[in-house]
């Protein structure tokens, strides 16, 4: 069964979170403070968004979530296009879903922010994080500020304005 590209479908939010707990749960013992932020967060996105400006888009094969990314333009601020929930399923990890994914949201962020994108992330997330390395990202800092509450490092990165791109498209 191939894998489908698209965007909320009703339980899209509730296997998000779903995705990320499992993950985060298993491998790094987050709970109840990361679970509820990531609900929050994601269902303002849903709530706001701006179907034209940001991005949630989902994997699905079959019924079953194999994984998602976020792209807020609208809230980013002025640092640009903030990447937001990328996650792919245990089972899918390793088939090339992930880096598909994640070309969709800069090429998206190319198109409708000039390109200019920041993350927050913590480290120890090394396949993720040679995906945002090889997509531009530089890790601009790091602290122990932890708004996970899952005693991690956290960590900005960044990626700059695409060569050429206007950057009066962040704000239109």
């Amino acid at each position: 069964m191939p894998i489908i590209l698209d965007g909320y479908r009703p339980g899209a939010l509730g296997g998000v979170l779903g995705l990320h707990m499992d993950y985060y749960t298993a491998k790094w013992g987050f709970g109840l403070a990361f679970e509820t932020k990531v609900a929050s967060e994601l269902a303002d996105l849903l709530i706001r968004m701006d179907p034209a400006r940001d991005l949630f888009l989902t994997a699905w094969r079959g019924d079953a979530l194999a994984g998602s990314i976020s792209m807020d333009v609208t809230g980013g601020g002025p640092d640009g296009a903030h990447l937001r929930w990328f996650v792919v399923s245990e089972s899918e990890r390793g088939s090339g879903l992930g880096k598909e994914l994640m070309a969709r949201a800069i090429e998206h962020a190319d198109r409708v922010a000039a390109g200019r994108v920041w993350l927050t992330t913590f480290a120890g997330l090394d396949a993720a994080r040679a995906l945002y390395e090889w997509h531009g990202f530089t890790l601009v800092s790091e602290s122990d500020n932890d708004q996970w509450q899952g005693g991690v490092r956290e960590q900005l990165f960044r990626r700059p304005a695409a060569v050429g791109a206007s950057l009066e498209r962040l704000h239109s």
